[in-house]
């Protein structure tokens, strides 16, 4: 299994632009469920895009297992938010999960069986995705996701689009995913009890506001003053 260390990451997307990172430093072990949460522009999906080597920060380092991210990206897949997929697409769910090979290399059905398996969906293969619901189509796209190697899966907002009941099947898969040995970071808007499903929270707002137990993260951010509306809770 992987470990994941990032540190003290800056980024900005030009010289005269502002920071959307600023020393942000995370550490994500095998095993581990962990909630990456705040408001919209806070920088979470940047953060994503920098774990998985999509970009490279302006500072700081990532390392796997102590080897740079460059020459360990195999060890990390990235779940893309439900927005930027084409759910109308004409391809069955057998279809899409074969896609996840790195490379796209030929899939046995072998390996997609046993995808679909750990994801609950292995009677749906067949169907087309449009015709899933959407918490049927997430697992998919997570399906899709364990095609790869990676021992450390990002994924983007992958509950936003889900009635309660389906967000809470969607976070029982990743809980049993995390305990037979993957360690997920999984960015969420959701403030909200099914927070206490994950080992870890880091709440991030360009820099990192706190990060630890659900417990210890919300008694951190409820001590906060209004100036940072997007924590206080009711």
């Amino acid at each position: 299994m992987a470990s994941l260390i990032a540190e003290n990451l800056t980024y900005s997307y030009s010289r005269q632009s502002q920071l959307v990172l600023d020393e942000v430093s995370v550490e994500l072990k095998p095993g581990t469920l962990t909630a990456l949460v705040g408001p919209n522009g806070a920088g979470k999906s940047t953060l994503l895009g920098l774990l998985q080597g999509r970009s490279k920060p302006d500072k700081g380092e990532i390392t796997i297992d102590s080897h740079p991210l460059l020459d360990s990206r195999s060890q990390i897949s990235l779940m893309p938010q439900r927005g930027k997929l084409n759910w109308n697409f004409p391809i069955t769910v057998e279809g899409l999960v074969a896609l996840g090979r790195v490379n796209h290399s030929r899939s046995t059905c072998c390996e997609v069986e046993a995808a679909l398996q750990r994801v609950g969906i292995s009677d749906l293969g067949k169907r087309r995705l449009d015709s899933l619901s959407g918490g049927q189509q997430q697992r998919a796209l997570l399906a899709k996701t364990l095609m790869t190697p990676a021992k450390i899966l990002l994924l983007d907002e992958p509950c936003s689009a889900l009635d309660p009941p389906a967000r809470e099947d969607f976070l029982l898969i990743i809980r049993q995913l995390a305990e037979a040995g993957l360690s997920l970071f999984v960015s969420s808007h959701d403030w909200g009890t099914s927070l206490n499903a994950y080992d870890k929270v880091v709440a991030l707002d360009k820099h990192v506001l706190a990060s630890g137990t659900p417990e210890v993260v919300k008694e951190k951010l409820d001590s906060f003053s209004c100036m940072h509306g997007s924590y206080c809770r009711a």
